[in-house]
Order: C-alpha cells, then structure tokens, then sequence
C-alpha cells in the first residue's frame, strides 16, 4: 500500500492532481493506493505523529500560512523514510527544497507523463529502502536493523554501537577491522567511512560544519580532521545525485 499525502491550498489543483494520483493507480494495478488531502499545512501538521504515515507527501509550495518548505522541514523533524514532492508555479525555492532533501521539485502544471516518471522511481527507492537492512550479532542473539534507521556506527572498544533512529545497538565483540565489519553498510551509497571508526548515514547528516557532521535528531559528529574534508565533499555530492532532475 502506497499511501500519499497532497497538500494544496488550491481547490482545483488538489482535484487535478488526486485525478492523476488515482489514473497512476488504474495504470500501476499490481500497486496498491491510497490518497489523502489537505488544504493546508496546518490541518497536516495537526495530526498525531503515528498518524502522519504516509510514504509519500506532494506538497504546494506557495500555501498562506505555513509554506510548504517550511512543512517539509517540520515533517522532516516528526516522521522518518518518507518521500517530499513539491509541485510549484516557480522555480524560485528549488534550492530551498534541496534543503529538504526533497525527492523532485515539479513544475505546474503537472504534466501526467513526467509525474508517473517521479512517481515510478519514488516507489522504486521506497522498495529498496523497505528491504534493505544488515542483521546486527549482539549480546541478546541476532537483531535486524534497516539501513534507513542507522545514523552512524562507531566503535567502542572492541564493539561496533549502532545510533540508530529508535535507539543504540551493540554488536558482540568484534574480531576483524572496523572497516572489514562495516562492508555491508558501506557497500551501500548512503554510507561514509569517515576515519578509522566512524560510518555515516548521508541520510541523517543535516549539514558539515568545520569538522562537525550535523544530525537529524540535533546531535553532532566530530569528524577526523584528516577526513572532514573528503567527507563534506562526498555528502555534497551524495545530496546533489539524490535531488538532481534527469
């Protein structure tokens, strides 16, 4: 089940676009669906955070009230692994939806072919992103953790700590390099060997400041002075990739 969340302040373009959400559907029958909108932000934001569990949110930039950057970055702060399409008259906050981390930035009016081309490809990384995770040997016996939780690993000791979006997990004793028993993550594009015992989730990193990786959830990273550098570069570019149009 794919569930989308539109918010728009604009009564027809609220009807335009559930019309085309509900034609991809007809076209996707092997893809379940589930549409829900909002004439504003505000009404979004109102809902109990277990509430707002939608994989994807297509969000009106220019809205009275709360704007819809401001409302990516307010979701951003209250649900984890979802999606943010902006739909705009103007190309004037496409930087500002880089900030985001917003999956594309569409112009209006929406053109059918190139939302079901955003649409195909946002299911696509939700997919990979549902199945995607590493099983995690600890004390208490083998433990399943999804790539998308973790924000970063470091070791501790002879252990790998696992910071993760509901909590730490620590493996048993390690008897291999850190950079041996992080492959798995780092075979994986969103993850960063930065030093010799520190993986980071691009993801989760907010921004690079000086020798600080700036997190999600407003904690820091001290970065390895030798590798700060390398590392900004590497998240710029990973963001960049993530957000660019094709």
């Amino acid at each position: 089940m794919l569930r989308i969340a539109v918010c728009d302040d604009n009564s027809q373009d609220i009807k335009t676009i559930s019309a085309l959400l509900h034609a991809y559907f007809q076209v996707r029958p092997d893809l379940l669906g589930q549409v829900t909108v909002f004439a504003q932000g505000e009404a979004l934001l109102t809902l109990p955070t277990e509430e707002l569990n939608f994989d994807l949110y297509l969000l009106d930039v220019l809205m009275p009230g709360i704007n819809g950057i401001q409302l990516g970055h307010r979701l951003r702060e209250r649900v984890k692994g979802v999606e943010i399409i902006y739909l705009s008259t103007s190309d004037d906050y496409a930087v500002d939806s880089y900030e985001v981390r917003a999956f594309f930035y569409l112009r209006k009016p929406v053109e059918e072919e190139k939302l079901f081309e955003v649409l195909d490809r946002a299911v696509e990384k939700l997919k990979q992103r549902q199945d995607s995770s590493i099983i995690v040997h600890t004390a208490q016996g083998p433990r399943r953790v999804m790539l998308e939780h973790i924000r970063y690993v470091e070791r501790v000791g002879r252990i790998m700590r696992y910071h993760c979006t509901d909590g730490m997990v620590d493996s048993q004793t390690i008897r291999a390099s850190f950079k041996e028993m992080a492959a798995p993550l780092l075979a994986d594009h969103r993850f960063c060997l930065c030093g010799a015992s520190f993986v980071l989730n691009f993801q989760h990193v907010t921004g690079v400041s000086n020798h600080t990786a700036l997190l999600d959830d407003g904690n820091e990273v001290i970065l390895p002075r030798a590798a700060a550098a390398a590392f900004k570069h590497a998240w710029g570019k990973y963001w960049l990739e993530e957000t660019s149009t094709w």
